[in-house]
């Protein structure tokens, strides 16, 4: 990424709505569907400045991986302890199936080899251990954001569906979020091409605004995983080694 977007990220992730409800959607998926058994290992892969550490660390004893010095070193400040430096598929320092829950939140779309990626990630997970990952959806609406986030691609449902079945796990759950709010996305993503404006910044809209826009992504944390959504911005998959 662009050290700007980590700096932003640091900023606004404990009141931006995007992260907030994000989180609280991410959260019931795992309880849902990939809940750690007591006492779980888990390691979080691309943790960023770490603004999903604490939410991620309610399941079990949680162990951080980020490549970026800068971001490595705010990610440390928040987990309390280090965080590991280490380059997917390589994953050079981390131990083979040791984890109970795998996360990769946004992240295997800045791999090139994302075949490679997920297959290291399974290399790490115990015998029904669980990988959660999500990326960002259709690649039609690639714009500013995704360049200075240095995304290789986005992904469509299939390519995903396609990607998990390669891999040396069972994919077990697959399906779109934020998906409540995706016409309006769709509507200001073309408006802004339109103009000519394609804005890369993340900013923090007006309280009530931000507040309402919170209200209704955090409202898929009752669905996802339970229903089928329709076609939203982002795209999750579950899966388990064998």
């Amino acid at each position: 990424m662009e050290r700007q977007v980590y700096r932003e990220m640091a900023e606004l992730d404990e009141r931006h709505w995007w992260y907030r409800a994000r989180r609280d959607v991410l959260a019931d998926l795992i309880r849902r569907e990939a809940p750690p058994p007591p006492n779980a290992r888990i390691l979080e892969i691309g943790c960023g400045t770490g603004h999903n550490l604490a939410m991620l660390g309610m399941f079990g004893k949680l162990d951080a991986v980020e490549l970026d010095d800068e971001a490595r070193t705010i990610a440390q400040g928040r987990l309390g302890r280090q965080v590991k430096s280490g380059r997917l598929p390589e994953l050079a320092g981390i131990r083979a199936h040791h984890y109970d829950l795998i996360a990769a939140l946004d992240v295997i779309e800045h791999i090139d080899d994302d075949e490679a990626a997920v297959a290291a990630i399974a290399g790490k997970l115990k015998a029904g251990g669980k990988f959660v990952m999500t990326v960002p959806a259709h690649q039609w609406m690639w714009s500013a954001h995704d360049v200075v986030n240095h995304h290789k691609r986005r992904y469509s449902k299939r390519a995903l569906r396609r990607l998990m079945e390669v891999s040396p796990l069972k994919l077990e759950k697959i399906g779109y979020f934020n998906s409540l709010l995706f016409p309006l996305a769709m509507a200001d993503r073309l408006a802004s091409k339109l103009r000519g404006k394609d804005d890369a910044d993340v900013k923090l809209p007006s309280a009530p605004l931000n507040k309402a826009l919170e209200t209704v992504f955090a409202a898929e944390r009752h669905l996802v995983g339970r229903l089928p959504l329709p076609p939203g911005l982002s795209l999750f998959a579950v899966a388990s080694a064998i």
